[in-house]
């Protein structure tokens, strides 16, 4: 999809960086090689000129001029066509006097895809107020790119036989340094375009999400195939031309770069310019101002609009704020499996309420451009620092807080600093206990100084904890107090998302790159945004069956729905720890210490590595039918919160009928939500729905209007009223033509 192309010089055409610079024109060698046609890689290029202005010049006979255009023109990587943009004569003996590189005939031939760009975003030329009409022009005028590759030809006023070729730009690339014409070109028009079969967004989107998993090129060929026989049917022709699309797609894919140019800051103004549609806020460093580049491409703003609409959108915030140069915030919608899936990313590393008010306001007014009844119903965040403020005043709405980055920083902290298993889990289920304990009036900075004297022999962990967590543990349990908690299945997708951005942008052999923006965003468009929407489409097509599997299991909660209930075990004396049976190897089981709490501790291999396994899901939905296990923490967050609620008002008080109203408020929605989640057919819900007006002239039954409430009109009032609209008609004729 989104790929920029940068040619390198040195190899293309041979030229070297340095050389030295010729002041005159006798001491330029003549050149004339041996091939029928040569191009500008056969030519040594010479600096002509002086320190201050020179051009890469090259000195050949003038009879083989047309050859040097023809090889010009059969350039592998951009093929094309010149034609004469502008040109000079003189007749000989015209010039008295004369200096070595005057010319007697002057040529400047340009690239037939320029210097017009009559693509997206381009124009014709401001200085040219018509098209001139000049010779070997590309074929449509609409395939013109604005191709800036032009030389000059001057034949010498002095020595007639000879030509001085002057290459002002060899590079088939646009304003914007990217190359827009030729088989590197994404966007390539040729003479045969419209014989090519027809493409939707669909399939190329699906080529190319396949191309950049690394699938290989035979099973894309194939894939591709069948997408297009369902408009253009199957013969040897459309064949033919979908392989060499997909060959050529994956060729471009596979020559594509991050780096657009050696500096970073450049390499991105160019892929900004390049990709204004998937940027909804853009903001260059300076002095005054931080960087800030927000990410969504047209897919991401559609699935936002779906899935986001009356919906839960959550964060994953300052990802990569170690390793990355910027760190990275993504912006998540639960889809219809209630998997994360990534709408938007903002690369910044200012957490400002000003700036971050301004991509909210950015991205909040792009998704009202689509549809302007949009509106979210909460947003989830995972970090105690974020602008709740800015959420609030922005998309006006609640905000819920995610406890999974706490609970995955403290488990890999413990299995990293301690290596007893059972000091491990004791010291996990004692956290565990803190975090519940803050609603049952239990000071926590007590108990964590407890923990921290009980666990006083565990020196790596005790000073990880009071380095990176005491100085702020208030604000975090502030948090947990004063906003609704997110549910395990929630936490589950968001980690599972953390965990697959990890394996994607931390891979060895890019861990060089981790410096540069360009990289990130290249990384982001293309691999990330690729695996996704395939996943999506995987599962609404029901095609590619790996594909959809492994994207149904993506996240632990669906792991766990696959475990049957039989296949865990619960300790019959005080339910210290839970057996459960695995489902790949019957001889193993693995062991669920601290059962009923989102705090348990698993032996298995996943949640050794701090993540949220499948086995600790199962194990507390069991327990949950068990009337001693406590309930979850996302209950007693929302049951504390009503609680609050209720508590707040005074005697018979306005502020008790308020409290009342929105108590009744959000349980009649959900008794709705459970209602539809329960109900086997749409329509029984839709047929106890209750009347709703839809205008003042009547009301609707089940949304069919009803004739039987509206009263007849006299008849004695026709021909009044027929006359007075007759009257108005008249006034406004008269009106207009005043």
């Amino acid at each position: 999809m989104l790929v920029g192309v940068k040619l390198n010089l040195e190899q293309q055409f041979g030229i070297p960086q340095k050389m030295d610079i010729i002041e005159s024109i006798l001491d330029i060698p003549v050149q004339d090689p041996k091939e029928e046609e040569f191009s500008s890689a056969d030519l040594n290029w010479i600096k002509f000129g002086n320190p201050e202005h020179h051009d890469d010049v090259a000195l050949i006979p003038y009879a083989r001029v047309d050859a040097f255009i023809i090889g010009e023109c059969s350039n592998v990587e951009c093929p094309t066509r010149f034609h004469i943009e502008r040109g000079r004569k003189r007749s000989k003996g015209s010039l008295k006097e004369f200096k070595n590189d005057e010319y007697l005939e002057y040529r400047l031939y340009w690239c037939s895809f320029g210097p017009e760009n009559y693509g997206e975003g381009g124009g014709i030329l401001p200085s040219r107020r018509y098209r001139l009409n000049t010779r070997n022009r590309a074929a449509r005028p609409q395939s013109m790119r604005g191709c800036t590759c032009h030389f000059v030809v001057k034949r010498l006023y002095a020595r007639p036989s000879l030509a001085l070729l002057v290459y002002n730009d060899r590079r088939h690339v646009n304003k914007s340094g990217f190359v827009c014409h030729g088989p590197l070109d994404r966007d390539a028009i040729g003479p045969g375009a419209k014989k090519i079969p027809y493409i939707c967004s669909e399939i190329q989107q699906q080529t190319m999400s396949m191309i950049y998993l690394g699938i290989p090129e035979e099973n894309v060929l194939e894939k591709h195939i069948e997408g297009i026989q369902r408009y253009c049917g199957s013969n040897a022709k459309v064949n033919s031309l979908a392989s060499q699309y997909v060959h050529k797609l994956g060729m471009i894919i596979k020559r594509s770069t991050h780096e657009l140019d050696l500096d970073d800051q450049a390499s991105i103004r160019m892929w900004v310019e390049r990709n204004k549609k998937s940027i909804f806020f853009y903001r260059d460093s300076s002095e005054a101002d931080p960087f800030i580049l927000g990410i969504q491409t047209e897919w991401q703003l559609q699935q936002m609009i779906r899935f986001g609409h009356r919906s839960i959108m959550a964060v994953d915030s300052t990802f990569g704020i170690k390793r990355l140069k910027y760190p990275l915030c993504t912006l998540l919608v639960f889809d219809s499996r209630q998997h994360a899936l990534p709408v938007a990313w903002i690369i910044t590393r200012s957490f400002a309420k000003p700036d971050v008010s301004k991509w909210m306001k950015a991205l909040l007014v792009r998704a009202h451009g689509i549809d302007i009844g949009w509106k979210v119903n909460g947003v989830l965040v995972d970090d105690a620092a974020a602008e709740i403020d800015s959420i609030r005043d922005v998309f006006c709405c609640p905000v819920l807080f995610s406890l999974w980055r706490v609970r995955r920083s403290w488990l890999r902290n413990i299995i990293k600093r301690s290596s007893n298993v059972e000091v491990q889990r004791e010291m996990f289920k004692r956290l565990g206990k803190i975090v519940y304990s803050i609603w049952s009036g239990v000071d926590s900075q007590v108990a964590l100084e407890e923990f921290t004297q009980d666990f006083v022999d565990q020196t790596s962990f005790i000073e990880y904890f009071k380095a990176s967590w005491m100085p702020k543990i208030e604000m975090w349990i502030d948090m947990m107090k004063t906003l609704p908690l997110a549910s395990q299945e929630a936490s589950g997708a968001i980690e599972a998302y953390h965990v697959k951005l990890k394996v994607k942008l931390y891979d060895d052999s890019h861990l060089g790159a981790l410096q540069r923006v360009d990289w990130l965003v290249h990384k982001l468009t293309t691999e990330l945004h690729s695996s996704y929407w395939l996943d999506r489409y995987a599962d609404e097509s029901d095609s590619f069956q790996n594909v959809k599997e492994e994207y149904i299991a993506s996240t632990s909660w669906h792991r766990a729905l696959q475990i049957p209930d039989t296949s865990v075990t619960l300790d019959d004396n005080n339910h210290l720890f839970a057996k459960v049976l695995s489902q790949k190897d019957s001889n193993l089981t693995h062991l669920v210490w601290n059962p009923g709490s989102e705090f348990a501790f698993c032996d298995c291999e996943w949640a050794m590595q701090g993540n949220l396994c499948k086995h600790v899901i199962k194990v507390n939905m069991i327990c949950k039918n068990h009337q001693a296990s406590q309930s979850s923490m996302s209950f007693q967050s929302f049951r504390e919160i009503l609680m609050n609620l209720w508590r707040r008002p005074v005697d018979d008080s306005v502020a008790l009928d308020q409290a009342v109203a929105w108590t009744h408020q959000m349980l009649d929605q959900i008794q709705k939500l459970v209602e539809l989640n329960s109900a086997n057919d749409i329509g029984s819900v839709v047929n106890n729905l209750p009347l709703k007006w839809v205008s003042k002239k009547g009301r609707t039954f089940v949304g069919k209007p009803s004739s039987a409430l509206s009263l007849p009109s006299s008849s004695k009032s026709k021909p009044l009223d027929s006359a007075a609209r007759k009257k108005n008609r008249k006034r406004k004729r008269l009106s207009r033509l005043r």
